[in-house]
């Protein structure tokens, strides 16, 4: 790595990762923060300057959900401020530009991006299957090759999976009988037997777990098969679950636009 010497003497280090942008924010007049989940280095934060001028080199390929090899100023080991510098980027896949028009595929990537940020609270702290996950779905969001709430919720499953929050699925999530069992408990973790089942449990129609398993997975033969009905009930549990274990909201969720499944 290059020092790079500052006005307070620190001397900040140069070094390459490849990311997804998460989020931007305007900074000042010209510049940005940018949100990034990268390979290497988990989420980190970094100011682009002079991105939002018409002549800048690189704006472009600083929005959100795509796919960039940069190189940026600062301490990967959080030396000095959290707040590095984006010195080049080369654009790998710029995914946003697939479905900016498309309202229910950007939507669910907007709530992909939210999760994967709030799933890494920590800046610098390497979560290699996260980055991978979130790079798949952007990918697989861009390729349209699947329906974009499926999408999201075949994500959402995987990410709490890697967060060791899987619903439990194929057998009881408090005594661990193995079956497909009729009852779901968001707090008790999943599907619950008969002699768990705590009062208030949902009872989702077979096909709905069903589908929580293919996404699961990544069956997409049954997924992409499914009902709209089912989907909709899945993403349900999938959501109810998701945020009972983050212990608040996603802001995006709501805004998701389920039209796809309908």
């Amino acid at each position: 790595m290059t020092p790079v010497p500052t006005g307070s003497g620190y001397r900040r280090q140069l070094y390459r990762d490849d990311a997804v942008v998460l989020r931007v924010q305007k900074l000042g007049e010209s510049d940005r923060i940018i949100t990034l989940l990268t390979r290497r280095n988990g989420r980190l934060r970094a100011v682009a300057r002079g991105v939002r001028r018409t002549n800048s080199r690189f704006g472009a390929r600083l929005e959100p959900f795509g796919h960039i090899d940069l190189q940026l100023a600062g301490s990967p080991e959080g030396v000095g401020s959290s707040l590095h510098s984006v010195s080049q980027v080369e654009a790998v896949a710029l995914y946003g530009k697939q479905f900016l028009t498309d309202y229910p595929r950007y939507t669910a990537a907007s709530a992909i991006a939210e999760t994967a940020e709030r799933l890494t609270p920590v800046e610098r702290e390497p979560s290699l299957r996260l980055f991978q996950l979130t790079l798949g779905a952007l990918k697989a969001l861009a390729a349209g090759e699947h329906a974009g709430p499926l999408v999201l919720d075949a994500y959402l499953l995987r990410a709490m999976s890697t967060a060791g929050w899987a619903p439990a699925i194929a057998e009881c999530a408090v005594c661990g009988t193995p079956g497909r069992h009729a009852a779901f408990s968001v707090p008790a973790g999943g599907a619950v037997c008969p002699d768990c089942r705590p009062p208030g449990a949902a009872h989702p129609s077979p096909a709905t777990l069903g589908l929580m398993s293919a996404l699961t997975s990544g069956d997409w033969q049954v997924a992409d098969a499914s009902e709209p009905p089912i989907r909709r009930e899945c993403s349900g549990l999938v959501a109810a679950h998701l945020q009972w274990h983050m212990e608040r909201a996603l802001r995006s969720l709501p805004l998701v636009d389920r039209r796809e499944s309908s």
